[in-house]
């Protein structure tokens, strides 16, 4: 006899008849309700484009600009996932004197998400599935590189993508416009101009962030003057 979807919703690693996990369902559906996110991968460089929230007119937007280097829509995720990038790419470094893949940073990530609910699991290990997707952008040997990841932990490899409550309809708006050739700079109007399209708010220097990433250089976190200098062309 089976159970009821109530009491398989009890284990977070239990499966239904169907092969299915609640839990990572419930998440997956949970990312619908974050702040939009476009990621783009072009062969100059990545471009990370998100809309950013201020909950409470008391809340200091620069706080959330300075701790924001992955396009994650749960801020209070953004802290403790840094945290784990970090010494992922320390003990990388340390073991094999070598930096780590955007890919292989990905797959460590990956593999701490598969981790929830495991009795004998590290201490790092969550309790439950992550809440949250992530756009993973970067340059490597490879170049220019974008990956994407979901609370269920399954990865891909992206030209373009969208996450969050407007994914949906930015997706659909990446996928008329995005093509191989693309520069970083068509790229950043793009993924504004989608922003644009699918934000309920207008759209201004305040309540968005943009970053890239290029070969040869920094992660590079705009300015609302340069905000201002962009928004200014869509």
């Amino acid at each position: 006899m089976f159970l009821t979807r109530s009491e398989y919703d009890r284990g977070v690693n239990t499966f239904s008849p169907e092969g299915r996990l609640f839990q990572v369902e419930y998440a997956i559906e949970a990312i619908k309700l974050g702040s939009t996110a476009i990621g783009i991968q072009t062969l100059e460089g990545v471009c990370l484009a998100v809309e950013k929230r201020i909950t409470s007119p008391l809340m200091e937007p620069s706080i959330v600009n300075d701790h924001v280097h992955l396009s994650i829509q749960a801020v209070q995720w953004v802290s403790f996932i840094n945290t784990v990038i970090l010494v992922f790419l320390q003990n990388h470094w340390f073991t094999y004197n070598e930096t780590m893949t955007v890919e292989s940073v990905t797959q460590a990530v990956s593999n701490l998400a598969l981790q929830f609910g495991e009795e004998d699991a590290d201490p790092g290990a969550m309790s439950r599935p992550f809440g949250v997707a992530l756009l993973f952008g970067g340059v490597d040997e490879k170049g220019p590189q974008l990956y994407h990841m979901d609370p269920s932990g399954t990865f891909v490899q992206c030209d373009a993508r969208a996450i969050g409550s407007a994914s949906e309809g930015a997706q659909s708006s990446l996928q008329e416009v995005y093509h191989k050739s693309m520069t970083l700079k068509d790229a950043i109007k793009s993924s504004l101009t989608i922003l644009k399209q699918v934000m309920e708010e207008k759209l201004n220097a305040t309540n968005i962030e943009l970053a890239t990433i290029e070969p040869g250089k920094t992660f590079h976190m705009y300015t609302k003057e340069e905000l201002e200098d962009v928004i200014k062309d869509i």
